[in-house]
């Protein structure tokens, strides 16, 4: 019994097939996208603690700064005391939101801007360009490593704050409450501004050049190494623009006493403007990574 060939028109043999057309893999790859993005997740997390400066300036940074802020200004007496020197609460008690919403910034924006630039500058977004990894799944990867270090960071200076500097947590369920929403919300709304930001630098080498000011700048001005109230009306409307000064103050209204509202620019903690402030930069991350990201730079 013979075989019967099929045949193009002209009796030419018809082309055998060869794999998979580009739909079927564009197809194949977003049905990867989550288990590829998860599967980065751990990837990035080790890559993570294996670089010795991107944990010293991220991760350890916030505990170095509330120690050092503890030990240089605990001789001047509590912040907040009434006029016969009574209550107030101690400085640890007092940096101690600034240097939370601190490491959410640094672990996010720095860590993910300076992290994507130089892997940009080194060719290593130009090789992942090359493999089934989607830039959603890479996405995944890179956020999902900063929710979980930032998680860690947090929980082991909170820890650090009760036993080492002995600062009163609060007991409250509402409080902690509004501290879960305040730290996913700011910690996803930085990781996706971080990613954005990673188009500013030219190269891979003046990333941390062109981040860190900026870094810096945010935190001087957002009330995490300065007392809000003490500055200037105009330096507290420019930090109002930007997302730290509304993560510093959800962080304050969980552990700062309620009388400490008053010395808010507003008088009260604005948890609700905290919210809009952060889900309108979350929008802005979101929509700015995604038009900027590029697996090469367009003018490399």
């Amino acid at each position: 019994m013979s075989a019967t060939l099929n045949t193009q028109p002209g009796g030419q043999p018809a082309k055998a097939p060869q794999g998979k057309t580009r739909t079927d893999r564009v197809r194949t790859a977003r049905r990867g996208v989550l288990p590829l993005g998860l599967a980065r997740i751990g990837f990035e997390i080790r890559l993570y603690f294996r670089s010795t400066d991107t944990v010293f300036f991220t991760f350890l940074f916030p505990f170095i700064m509330l120690g050092i802020f503890t030990a240089a200004f605990s001789a001047q007496g509590n912040i907040g005391t009434n006029p016969d020197g009574s209550g107030g609460i101690s400085v640890g008690a007092y940096y101690l939101p600034g240097m939370l919403a601190a490491g959410m910034l640094l672990s996010g924006l720095q860590n993910l801007a300076i992290d994507i630039a130089g892997e940009k500058g080194d060719g290593t977004l130009k090789r992942l360009g090359g493999t089934p990894l989607s830039p959603l799944s890479y996405f995944i990867g890179k956020i999902g490593q900063v929710l979980v270090t930032g998680i860690l960071q947090a929980v082991l200076l909170l820890l650090v704050a009760r036993f080492a500097f002995d600062i009163a947590l609060p007991t409250e369920p509402e409080k902690w409450l509004t501290f879960t929403w305040v730290f996913l919300l700011g910690v996803i709304t930085c990781a996706f501004l971080g990613i954005a930001l990673s188009a500013l630098p030219r190269s891979g080498r003046s990333a941390s050049a062109v981040v860190i000011p900026i870094v810096l700048v945010l935190q001087f001005i957002s009330g995490v190494y300065l007392q809000f109230n003490a500055l200037p009306e105009w330096m507290q409307n420019v930090a109002g623009l930007f997302p730290l000064k509304w993560m510093a103050q959800g962080m304050r209204a969980v552990f700062l006493p309620e009388n400490f509202a008053a010395q808010e620019q507003n008088g009260a903690w604005e948890l609700d403007l905290v919210l809009l402030a952060l889900l309108i930069w979350l929008v802005v991350g979101l929509v700015g990574s995604r038009l900027t990201f590029r697996w090469i730079r367009k003018d490399a």
